[in-house]
């Protein structure tokens, strides 16, 4: 039984049907917080990519982030595929910080970057200098046709305030095609939202807490994600201690938009973005995965219930806090995460490591360090270039002699369809129990 409230709202599915709308596929942006996401990304479907370089984004303390001398890497490896590139500069700026970000740019520029993601001026007019595209961050709060045509003069594309409802998104993608609003390339502005990951309790992600109490600004990429922990309300005239149903009160569900994501097409939105650079590359892998099939069902006109149940199904199996709808369906008020960790119904567990790749038979080697494998198990295996290729173990040879069980210490060849690296490590896929 799914866990998941999502679940219940497939009901409105079938009475959408008639809505779904034929005017071009919906770009997939996937989050990329080091280089094994980035090739999960990849290898599982994203039309674009967005990452941070070093500390100004607000990315900076979950995520490994890359550094200048990767941007050419990360370019090419994106352009080999055809997918975009778009480079995080969207924390507050200051005086000190505006020479790092011209270097920054201009880095991104000689590496053929597409575009920036920006909410400070003093980014979004350095990129225009330099003839970048800028595209606007959910930062800058986005919420109606005025705004949205003001910042039109600097972007191509702006992702609107995450408390809008679908309904005002399309008013505001209505407007845009019926004034024939463009970007400074000269193409009708694109509308792009935020479609499945964590969600913050602050407007658009402005808060103010973790700088308060621990002298870590969220919006200079430091959170500490005050809002997941434990909190009692007490009043304090009094000494009353208030009894509270769910103690995480201020730690909202995830974004799931996967079971009315044929509205989000019809709504005009031109860009879906993935939540997630702080995540495992599985989680990317995983989640990119489904939402590309949603994607292109809908294109197809194979959008079913029973693939958004399957799909659901899928998306559990990784780091969740729970799933809603957020505020595109009109609802006022959050659902809240009943911990502070992950619902996921599956978890890896380390087993090993990558130690040779033998190309004509399609054979990898690894070393057993860990916990042990069997044929008949899935597994995980993740790298910089490897990505996270999930796969069963129909077939395994345990110390050059065909066996059923690998242990700490033996040596354990697996056939595959891709190449790995001794730089891979090699999971487990167990099942995780977590409380309903």
């Amino acid at each position: 039984m799914l866990k998941t409230d999502n679940y219940y709202k497939i009901c409105n599915f079938a009475k959408n049907q008639k809505r779904m709308t034929t005017t071009g596929k919906i770009e997939l942006m996937a989050p990329a917080g080091n280089f094994e996401s980035l090739q999960a990304a990849l290898d599982n479907g994203a039309d674009s990519v967005y990452f941070g370089v070093e500390q100004l984004n607000m990315r900076a303390r979950a995520s490994i982030n890359f550094t200048l001398d990767d941007l050419q890497e990360i370019s090419k490896r994106c352009k080999e595929k055809n997918v975009r590139t778009y480079l995080t500069l969207n924390t507050i700026i200051y005086d000190h910080d505006l020479s790092i970000i011209k270097t920054l740019l201009q880095k991104a520029k000689e590496a053929d970057i597409t575009a920036v993601i920006a909410m400070d001026q003093a980014v979004i007019s350095s990129a225009r200098a330099i003839g970048m595209e800028v595209h606007i961050s959910t930062q800058i709060n986005i919420t109606n046709i005025e705004t949205a045509r003001f910042y039109a003069m600097f972007a191509d594309t702006m992702v609107l305030s995450r408390e809008l409802s679908l309904r005002q998104v399309k008013k505001i993608t209505e407007q845009i095609a019926k004034e024939n609003i463009c970007g400074p390339s000269g193409k009708l502005l694109e509308i792009e939202i935020f479609g499945h990951g964590a969600l913050c309790m602050a407007v658009s992600g402005k808060c103010y807490m973790s700088l308060h109490s621990s002298n870590s600004s969220a919006n200079r990429g430091a959170c500490k994600q005050n809002c997941r922990k434990k909190y009692t309300v007490i009043d304090q005239e009094t000494g009353f201690e208030m009894e509270l149903d769910n103690e995480y009160i201020m730690s909202p569900k995830d974004l799931c938009t996967i079971d009315f994501l044929d509205q989000i097409v019809d709504a005009g939105v031109k860009v879906l973005k993935i939540e997630g650079r702080g995540r495992a590359p599985e989680y990317v892998a995983k989640v990119i995965k489904c939402y590309r099939d949603a994607i292109d069902s809908i294109e197809q006109g194979t959008y079913s219930k029973e693939k958004v149940i399957s799909w659901m199904l899928e998306l559990e199996k990784v780091y969740n806090r729970g799933f809603w709808s957020g505020y595109y369906l009109g609802q006022k008020l959050g659902e809240w995460s009943n911990g502070s960790g992950s619902h996921a119904t599956q978890k890896k567990v380390y087993v090993g490591k990558g130690m040779h790749f033998f190309p004509k038979a399609n054979i990898g080697e690894f070393k057993i360090e860990a916990y042990d494998i069997n044929v008949g198990d899935t597994i995980l295996i993740t790298g910089p270039t490897t990505g996270a290729k999930e796969m069963q173990i129909d077939q395994m040879f345990v110390n050059d002699v065909e066996g059923s069980s690998a242990q700490k210490g033996d040596s354990c060849t697996i056939p595959l369809n891709f190449r790995i690296r001794p730089s891979d490590k090699l999971y487990k896929i167990v099942e995780n129990k977590v409380e309903a």
